[in-house]
């Protein structure tokens, strides 16, 4: 049962032991049933959101690993919505999320992440631009990536907020609560 399930379950029962208030809480369950829960692929998109993130594609200054392979990234769908949205709402196709990362944190490294213009703050030679689904634009350092080749960018929304986040790092040995800060075998 999921957090979310389990909260309506609890506040159902309070307001049912309300004067009054049980026919309302019986309407209520009538019509959640009547009513199920939206999937992802009906949430007013106009496409389907799949559930995989998606490789993203190395639009400028594509980076190799020494074996050849090329670097990436992938994008999850909700990132990719959530770029996608911030671009549209600031009528800006140029937006895009800037990811590095720095020595420091409680594990190690860090990653920090600020969302850019690339009009104004042009990628240079050391940046690689990624650009997934819906046109969101990722943009990562050449070291950064180095460590963060092969993760993927996601978009989480949580009771406390909703923010981005990089999961799936290769080679990270252990993370901190904050899931910012990791370590990494080198």
């Amino acid at each position: 049962m999921s957090l979310l399930q389990h909260c309506t379950r609890r506040l159902t029962a309070a307001l049912s032991r309300l004067p009054g208030a049980r026919h309302a809480a019986q309407h209520r369950a009538a019509d959640a049933a009547a009513h199920p829960p939206k999937t992802p692929s009906h949430r007013g998109l106009s496409d389907p959101i799949s559930i995989r993130p998606q490789p993203a594609r190395a639009i400028l200054h594509p980076r190799t690993t020494e074996s050849g392979e090329p670097m990436r990234i992938s994008l999850s769908p909700r990132a990719a919505h959530r770029l996608s949205k911030i671009a549209t709402d600031d009528n800006n196709a140029n937006t895009a999320l800037r990811v590095t990362v720095e020595s420091g944190g409680c594990h190690g490294f860090q990653y920090l992440m600020s969302l850019t213009d690339l009009n104004k703050e042009p990628a240079t030679e050391e940046d690689t631009l990624f650009e997934g689904d819906r046109g969101a634009k990722v943009i990562i350092d050449e070291s950064s990536l180095e460590l963060l080749n092969g993760s993927t960018v996601d978009y989480t929304m949580e009771l406390i907020g909703s923010q981005f986040k990089v999961t799936g790092i290769p080679g990270a040995t252990s993370s901190c609560g904050c899931g910012t800060s990791f370590d990494i075998k080198l």
